[in-house]
């Protein structure tokens, strides 16, 4: 006999990669005060004398500044996991809620129905 079979088992553990960031929910208040910011802030800045690459250097830096301040001010920070429904709305947790409540198979295909439309309007 010229060789010998191995048997390894590997053991993997599930791991749970939590990550932090900064969110704007789209069609939100907050979305439309971070654009409101940054007209106001970026229509404000003096773009009279490029003349040079410094002061050319210093509008981008001011630019940056502007939309970074306006970010954080209008954000909140969430914390992204595998199981994170950026789609999941209020109509998703009342409809399920009802159904939960009553056990009604016509209740459980309205809150399908409302998963359904509220994912595709949230990635349309």
């Amino acid at each position: 006999m010229d060789h010998v079979s191995l048997t390894i088992t590997i053991l993997i553990e599930e791991q749970h990669a939590n990550i932090c960031r900064h969110s704007i929910s789209k069609s939100s208040k907050k979305e439309k005060l971070f654009i409101k910011d940054l007209i106001k802030d970026i229509s404000s800045i003096d773009i009279s004398n490029l003349s040079n690459t410094k002061s050319l250097e210093n509008v981008v830096n001011l630019f940056t500044y502007i939309i970074e301040r306006a970010w954080n001010k209008n954000s909140k920070i969430v914390n992204i996991s595998r199981h994170l429904k950026y789609w999941w709305n209020t109509n998703c947790s009342r409809d399920l809620e009802k159904y939960r409540s009553t056990r009604n198979m016509a209740n459980w295909k309205q809150f399908k129905s409302t998963v359904k439309n509220t994912k595709y309007s949230f990635f349309d």
